[in-house]
């Protein structure tokens, strides 16, 4: 448990964040073949919240059917209809380009199935930055939204990857409103640099890059063991003298693998909401579990309207 907490706190941040996130306008929202239950009654409590403004893609009377079955009134929602979730994702990419939403959020296909289309080289969504995912965690031990990338689309991301990764999580964070100067805790096995342990190694040169321009935002140190990284006696005993380390709000990881366990280790064992966000691309992408509770699905919703609405914001300032 973190130095600075003795006791578990309540799921204060999401709610925070939702708030946030309430108080900007609506941001319009691509929602990409939402056919059950869940992924629809997500978009539903996200809009009634007025946090996104929907426009569904997808299989009308399928929407329509499970809609009435489940007492969601989209009545107000506008959706175009296509045959099956394949034409929906390409659809939903198209509307982007379009320029008829501002977030693409993921309905109920598979993952693979919507960033087929949005990665495809000629038509998709992808930028001169690496996509990259990321986890907004609320941990009622930890006194900080702690985001944990990448944990579901890199599987074995390179020194170059791992740079993009970490300026994608640094911009989210300071432009939704996280913080500035967010806390970068690269981690590993170990807190010291070893050939016999390569993630330490690039860790190092992460931490380098920094020092040099190539990321920029955020306070880096690296290589650091989780323990380290997130407690302040333990850095202590260690000996580590950082600003980051015992207070990381961003964590990276080596690989996905050890991204994905130490999300749901987190969720299922630290009780944590998390949040699933897709960076990197034109426009954020809201990319949600079938596992997700109606909360973790709003805020996900949240995070990435703040970021919209941020990057809208911040749009004729880089065009000037």
């Amino acid at each position: 448990m973190p130095a600075d907490s003795g006791e578990l706190r309540s799921h204060t941040k999401y709610d925070r964040l939702i708030a946030a996130a309430k108080a900007v306008p609506p941001v319009p929202t691509i929602v990409v073949h939402p056919c059950d239950e869940t992924s629809l009654r997500g978009v539903f409590d996200s809009a009634e919240a007025g946090i996104i403004r929907p426009l569904l893609v997808g299989p009308e009377a399928k929407i329509k059917n499970t809609a009435s079955k489940h007492g969601l009134d989209i009545a107000g929602f506008e959706i175009i209809d296509v045959p099956h979730s394949e034409a929906a994702a390409a659809k939903g990419v198209e509307l982007i380009h379009a320029a008829k939403g501002e977030m693409l959020m993921k309905g109920s296909l598979h993952t693979d199935e919507l960033m087929r289309s949005v990665t495809a080289k000629a038509t998709g969504l992808r930028t001169d930055r690496r996509i990259s995912h990321v986890f907004v965690m609320d941990v009622p031990a930890y006194a900080d939204t702690l985001v944990v990338t990448d944990a579901a689309i890199n599987i074995f991301p390179d020194l170059d990857d791992k740079r993009d990764i970490i300026q994608n999580a640094i911009d989210l964070f300071t432009q939704a409103g996280f913080g500035t100067l967010p806390r970068v805790a690269i981690l590993s096995a170990v807190e010291t640099v070893t050939s016999k342990i390569p993630s330490t190694i690039e860790a190092a040169a992460l931490c380098k890059m920094a020092d040099r321009g190539q990321i920029t935002g955020g306070l880096l140190d690296g290589p650091l063991a989780f323990d380290n990284a997130i407690d302040v006696e333990a850095a202590r005993i260690k000996g580590i003298k950082s600003e980051v380390a015992g207070r990381a709000q961003i964590l990276v990881v080596p690989d996905l693998e050890a991204g994905n366990m130490l999300a749901k280790n987190l969720a299922y064992f630290a009780k944590a909401d998390s949040a699933g966000i897709v960076l990197g691309a034109r426009v954020p992408i809201v990319l949600t579990s079938r596992a997700d509770s109606a909360r973790a699905r709003m805020a996900s919703c949240a995070v990435a309207a703040l970021y919209a609405d941020a990057r809208r914001r911040l749009a004729p300032i880089a065009a000037a």
